[in-house]
């Protein structure tokens, strides 16, 4: 009989009914294992552990009600299904006394070989979606926990940078600096769980969606490394990274190609220790570009390698080598391949051995390439001072963005309501809005709606910088006007990035065009 077959524990003191029974499950692929008496029933459910004990109720010791009452209330045993069984105990009184005695179904005898198999198949049915329900629930756990964790982790460098900033303490210029790069990391790495937590969801949801272009699988590689470098840095590793010398490019979303190349770095510079080596060789391969991460860490042990793309997962053994995270980066690098048309596969020769991630995307044959990469270059030239104003709701927000934008030379106006906004609009004239959603008196949509209506700002670059990222949130966006749609907490290259791309173009805008800058979208 197969291991991997359920084990049936079938309890009968009449040797006959007992066999038959055995038989008849046995054909129909189970393990089975016997006992005659109720003691002999509890010592096999303790020692052998079976999914399923097929009890008769009238046993020579102990009555098989209460022994079915004694596995439901064992801790070690509870969750073993009973099937109560009895050619005697046959009145509906009968069927309910078991039932309330902790029975998962009651059967009258004789029974028909075939309706006992189908009984016992689906109480295991059963049992495999209470156990995966139980198992879900624990990793909701483990996730809430380590989701709480590391979002407080970022919060005590950011604070620390804050004060050492404060003047009062007047910090060395050199400490200042050091501050302002601490914070900066920080908010980045807390942008990124969240980013993380929001494709969750929009996969979950089936709504995750890929902007389309030629790719060039070096400069995705280059996004990448330059993402992870200084995790990489922190950790003394080194890093190999080996591309072809001849342009190789794809057809797909280079933000989401890059985050596949990152999540497998991230998670190679994780369960690395200090001191280790990772590489990344890029090969073209029968058609396909093979991306492959290599690390000598911790492993993967055996019995986990099946599983280490399933969402949340995170081994004992690695919680306690790894620098954190949500048990995410894995499970989105295998979904975003798998949306590209690629496949992606995991080795390791067990604990200690390292890992190697190898990832294989279609290539793309564009003559066209090199133009489209020429045009992208040129729309991120630096752009000219523009009058921009920002209408957010949030002072320490609004005013920040200020500052970094008139330290790049842009003339900037700042309003903290939209009624406001709509006031000023008319004389300073601005060629840029920044615009929240959630504003205290006209949301972010109406007034986009009234720049649109306005002489002076109709033909305005307007931009959405707004904490919902919901594919839903962009349609409504788009609806009311908007030409972009940017997601708290933008980068200033970001902002800065879509301005000098509206001022490179030189034409009229497409309304409907959006040019999606933030990770998560």
């Amino acid at each position: 009989m197969s291991a991997a077959a359920p084990l049936v524990l079938n309890v009968d003191d009449n040797d006959g009914a007992r066999y038959a029974k055995t038989r008849v499950l046995v054909h129909a692929g189970f393990d089975v294992i016997e006992a005659a008496t109720g003691q002999g029933a509890l010592d096999q459910v303790r020692a052998r552990r079976p999914a399923l004990v097929l009890l008769d109720v009238k046993l020579p010791d102990i009555n098989g009600i209460e022994v079915c009452s004694r596995i439901k209330h064992d801790p070690l045993t509870r969750s073993t299904l009973v099937l109560q069984t009895s050619a005697a105990a046959v009145q509906s009184l009968d069927k309910v006394r078991a039932l309330d005695g902790g029975a998962d179904s009651y059967l009258t005898e004789p029974i028909e070989p075939a309706e006992l198999v189908a009984n016992v198949r689906a109480l295991l049915r059963l049992h495999r979606a209470e156990e995966a329900l139980r198992d879900a629930d624990r990793r909701k756990d483990q996730f809430l926990a380590t989701l709480a964790h590391e979002l407080r982790n970022p919060l005590a460098p950011i604070r620390n940078a804050v004060e050492l900033m404060d003047p009062k303490y007047n910090a060395a210029d050199a400490i200042v600096r050091d501050a302002r790069m601490i914070a900066r990391r920080q908010v980045e790495h807390l942008s990124r769980l969240v980013d993380d937590l929001l494709d969750v969801s929009r996969i979950t949801h089936g709504k995750i969606a890929l902007r389309m272009e030629t790719v060039d699988i070096a400069s995705a590689v280059a996004t990448a490394v330059e993402t992870n470098q200084p995790s990489i840095e922190r950790k003394h590793h080194t890093l190999r990274v080996n591309v072809p010398a001849t342009p190789c490019a794809i057809r797909g979303d280079p933000i989401r190609v890059a985050q596949v190349i990152g999540n497998l770095l991230s998670n190679a510079a994780k369960y690395t220790p200090d001191g280790g080596a990772i590489g990344l060789d890029v090969r073209v391969v029968d058609g396909s570009v093979a991306i492959r991460i290599t690390d000598n860490g911790i492993g993967i042990p055996p019995a986990e390698l099946g599983d280490v793309f399933n969402l949340f997962m995170q081994s004992a053994d690695s919680l306690s080598h790894s620098e954190g995270g949500l048990g995410i980066g894995l499970s989105l690098a295998r979904t975003l391949t798998e949306l590209h048309g690629g496949s992606i596969e995991a080795r390791s020769e067990g604990i200690g051995r390292g890992c190697e991630f190898v990832v294989r995307l279609p290539l793309a044959v564009t003559p066209q390439y090199p133009a489209a990469a020429e045009n992208e270059s040129a729309a991120a030239a630096p752009q000219s001072a523009r009058r921009v104003m920002i209408v957010d709701d949030s002072v320490d927000g609004a005013e920040s963005m200020s500052v970094l934008l008139d330290m790049l030379g842009h003339q900037v106006c700042v309003m903290y309501d939209g009624a406001s906004a709509l006031a000023a609009a008319p004389e300073f004239k601005p060629e840029v809005v920044i615009l929240d959603i959630g504003l205290p008196d006209l949301d972010g949509y109406q007034v986009a709606r009234a720049l649109r209506a306005q002489p002076a700002t109709a033909g305005a670059l307007l931009i959405a910088l707004t904490g919902y990222g919901q594919e839903s949130d962009r349609q409504r966006t788009r609806a009311a006007g908007f030409d972009h749609h940017l997601v708290k907490p933008a980068s200033l290259e970001d902002i800065e990035r879509v301005i000098a791309a509206d001022g490179a173009n030189g034409q009229p805008r497409n309304p409907g065009f959006e040019l999606r800058t933030d990770p998560a979208s």
